[in-house]
């Protein structure tokens, strides 16, 4: 045989931050960032922030403008460029379209930096924009959203929607940085508070029993929105998913995705809500729907099963959501098993409970099952709703 063969490996390192008011100018941690870069050329950067991000601190793009006067180690594009939030943003590929034209238009290069500012949708988009201009800009995320601080801003994957399908593009692309400011958690409504909890308990369930307990232990004051509690949750959360990252397979070569315990039917839930259910939400969905699956197989108990689904129900979700009831075989959700097979390449991998903290991988699912879990946790639910209303 005659060939050559080339083997190489690239190192990727990047920082999580936690601050607060990360554009005061008295706050250091940004502008400290870019000053511990080699300065190979002058660098451009430019804002891409949520608009829903924009209305809610109508002094944000005074403030970054304020907050990187008198540094020239930054070139600041003083056009900001405004995108809806939301699933909406990866749902049209125009923002796609606007983002890359800004990137030939300002002449922003590969010693540039592109920085999103929002919940995980527009983190998506615009790292996926930035990982295909110039084959490659450099990109921050300042994640907003619970979610997106603790899951998907801090991750390596970037995308958007395509032909009705949930991440049909995409790249693996980490970041540069990833900063993540605990003020912009102050002005998000409820349902968006608590729908980001969702990963960290699913994390939880597959890799720290420990923290599981302590999400059981804390859920009242983080319904109550304890700072503290919640800060000391992402951080946690963060730290799971990054040491999960950083094992053998981060971008994803194999079949095998753990960290998309609850997934397969959670993509399938918001495709056909269309959107209108939140990512975390239909997460606590699929949480419910496979734990109880995993009772119903005999790989996990139904004392550790209820713990689940109390603390699901405690922190509001609503796990028996009509979009996730399977009751027979040509129920839609159904349909997210192939999608999700078809997602991952090769024979379909999900990841199912034997304990807390304790995952393991199946190969099939009996669908029939599904049908006698979807109607276990409807009934849990509708047993739980009149007990409090009962007690109360």
């Amino acid at each position: 045989m005659n060939y050559l063969e080339q083997s190489f490996s690239v190192k990727f390192e990047y920082k999580i931050f936690f601050t607060s008011s990360l554009f005061n100018i008295n706050n250091n941690t940004l502008i400290d960032f870019f000053k511990q870069k080699p300065s190979e050329s002058l660098r451009k950067l430019f804002f891409v922030v949520d608009q829903g991000v924009a209305d809610a601190h109508p002094n944000l793009l005074t403030d970054i403008s304020t907050y990187f006067a008198g540094y020239p180690e930054v070139q600041l594009i003083k056009e900001v460029m405004i995108i809806p939030g939301g699933e909406a943003a990866k749902n049209d590929i125009a923002h796609f379209d606007r983002i890359v034209e800004a990137v030939n238009g300002f002449g922003i290069d590969r010693h540039s930096y592109i920085a999103a500012i929002g919940g995980g949708a527009i983190l998506d988009l615009v790292g996926y924009a930035a990982a295909v201009s110039h084959r490659g800009i450099k990109h921050i995320r300042i994640p907003t959203t619970v979610l997106s601080q603790n899951d998907s801003g801090i991750g390596v994957k970037n995308g958007i929607n395509y032909n009705g399908k949930k991440n049909f593009l995409g790249t693996f692309a980490p970041p540069n940085a990833v900063f993540n400011d605990d003020e912009f958690l102050a002005t998000l409504t409820d349902r968006d508070y608590r729908s980001g909890i969702s990963e960290a308990i699913k994390v939880s369930l597959i890799k720290k029993p420990e923290f599981f307990q302590w999400i059981e232990e804390h859920a009242d004051e983080l319904v109550a929105r304890n700072k503290v509690s919640m800060n000391h949750l992402i951080k946690l959360c963060a730290q799971l998913h990054l040491n999960h990252i950083g094992g053998d397979d981060p971008f994803e070569t194999g079949s095998a995705r753990p960290l998309d315990f609850g997934h397969w039917a959670a993509h399938k839930l918001e495709q056909l809500s269309n959107f209108g259910v939140l990512h975390g939400e239909a997460v606590a969905m699929g949480i419910a729907l496979d734990s109880t699956y995993s009772f119903l197989k005999g790989m996990l108990t139904e004392e550790k099963l209820h713990r689940i689904l109390k603390s699901l129900v405690k922190l509001g979700y609503d796990i028996s959501n009509p979009y996730i009831q399977i009751n027979d075989l040509e129920s839609p959700i159904l349909k997210g098993l192939a999608e999700f097979q078809e997602h991952l390449g090769g024979r379909l991998s999900i990841t199912l409970l034997t304990d807390l903290g304790t995952g393991e991988e199946v190969h099939e699912m009996d669908q029939q099952l599904l049908i006698k879990a979807s109607k276990y946790v409807r009934d849990f639910t509708e047993s739980s709703s009149t007990t409090t209303a009962y007690e109360s």
